[in-house]
């Protein structure tokens, strides 16, 4: 289940650019001339003077994906981050820094080795509910409220660049386009919203639901978005234009979570009527209902290569399922209450799943083994998240009227590499219903992940 690819950093127009090349089907035992010619075939952007490069950075990959994974986590700190309960949580892409949304309404920039913070995000006059980092670039933050709005900010000097109005009710998920050019915010109202980063303006309203929107993602292009509802449906739109392109009906109760698959040609939707969906993006339509579960479905998400599907539930218990083949791999049972946060660890070794059982759990994902429990924690954990390396862990609580903690938990790998990448979900507490072209580019540089 392992992630791996290139980056290839190029100069188009004077303008430093970035491209992935995914390599999901790299295996140590893959033969390394067939995949380099196959890349350089394919890439029109690596020439002749690039394929010994691209030929080290694939045997260092293969390195990678031969390391056994069997280090434990250890309790490194225990932050006292808001006088009231923390919210959402969210790492940049190098995981140098994290951020925290809280009831006190303001959210907290962190550095991460120090556990030192390093500003306070303050301006909302009302809960901050979601936050997220500009992922991968890091330096900016959006912070979506309670009071109608969502706010940007620089995670450098903590300024606030634009407060985005005109939502009528409180916004609760927010999201970056992978390029880092718009903000998408979704809310009470039964809308989304797209906005541009540079100058503040709305380029779009997304009408077309008939309950609150509680999720929100954009594909790895950038140029369509999900929104989930407590209608029941998923819509799919054209960012460019504001058009819907699809709606996903089949669920029959509220919609917890939708997700991309990383080459965004599956959706994965959680719902409350105990079952997770997988739909084709390009027709709309279902091609795989997963059933099983006992209780509400309240998180799901693909791990890096889309290949496995992971789903955590009310029941207590998450499960592992072939995307493709939609067959049930693992069953993950031993928490003692529900499961609202699961994700895959960026190099595909690893379930995490957080619970009100009061601890966040890992897990191998072939077997269902619980490998190890994170303990420490005096009340339900509702949000975690793997920084990129997959080698610090931030869980964060609801507790009150006590001080909230939140606790992160690095532990170090061999030097196998340092560039790893993933898609984190860190998108929302628990909300109760009502019920290319290759011209003039120049290659710079090129990364393994």
């Amino acid at each position: 289940m392992k992630a791996s690819g290139i980056i290839l950093e190029y100069e188009q127009g004077g303008l430093l650019k970035t491209k992935s090349v995914d390599l999901l089907d790299l295996r140590p035992e893959t033969d390394v001339d067939a995949i380099v010619d196959e890349i350089s075939r394919k890439e029109p952007l690596i020439t002749s003077s690039k394929t010994d490069q691209v030929r080290k950075l694939v045997i260092r990959l293969q390195e990678k994906l031969s390391f056994v994974d069997d280090h434990h986590f250890y309790l490194f700190k225990v932050l006292r981050a808001h006088i009231l309960p923390l919210t959402n949580v969210a790492f940049n892409k190098s995981g140098s820094s994290f951020i925290t949304g809280s009831y006190d309404r303001t959210c907290k920039v962190w550095d991460t080795a120090s556990g030192e913070e390093l500003h306070t995000l303050e301006g909302h006059r009302n809960v901050v509910y979601a936050v997220a980092f500009n992922n991968p670039y890091g330096d900016k933050i959006a912070t979506a409220s309670f009071d109608k709005t969502c706010k940007l900010w620089s995670s450098e000097t903590g300024k606030c660049y634009h407060t985005f109005r005109g939502h009528s009710a409180e916004i609760v998920c927010v999201a970056f386009n992978p390029q880092s050019t718009l903000v998408a915010t979704g809310g009470m109202d039964t809308t989304a919203k797209i906005w541009d980063i540079q100058t503040g303006q709305e380029l779009a309203t997304l009408n077309g639901h008939s309950a609150e929107i509680i999720s929100l993602s954009f594909n790895t292009m950038g140029n369509q978005l999900i929104t989930g509802s407590f209608d029941h449906t998923v819509s799919v739109w054209d960012v460019n234009s504001g058009k819907r392109i699809h709606t996903l009906i089949g669920h029959r109760a509220e919609i917890s979570s939708a997700q991309f698959n990383w080459d965004c040609s599956l959706i994965a939707t959680g719902s409350m009527d105990k079952t997770c969906k997988i739909w084709d993006t390009g027709s709309g339509q279902c091609i795989g209902t997963l059933r099983g579960h006992d209780d509400e479905v309240l998180d799901v998400a693909f791990d890096y290569t889309g290949q496995y599907l992971l789903s955590g539930s009310a029941d207590s218990t998450a499960r592992v399922y072939n995307a493709t083949t939609h067959q049930l791999i693992s069953k993950l049972e031993g928490h003692e209450g529900e499961i609202s946060k699961i994700c895959f660890n960026p190099q595909g070794t690893k379930v995490m799943t957080a619970s009100s059982d009061k601890t966040a759990r890992l897990w191998d994902p072939e077997t269902g083994e619980c490998k190890q429990i994170l303990e420490g924690h005096t009340d339900e954990i509702f949000s975690c998240a793997f920084n990129y390396e997959g080698s610090t862990i931030i869980t964060g609580k609801r507790e009150f009227p006590e001080a909230p903690r939140l606790i992160y938990v690095p532990y170090f790998l061999p030097a196998i590499g340092k560039m790893f990448s993933a898609i984190l979900d860190t998108q929302h507490y628990r909300i109760q219903p009502n019920k290319s072209q290759s011209r003039n580019k120049i290659i710079t540089s090129l990364a393994a992940y």
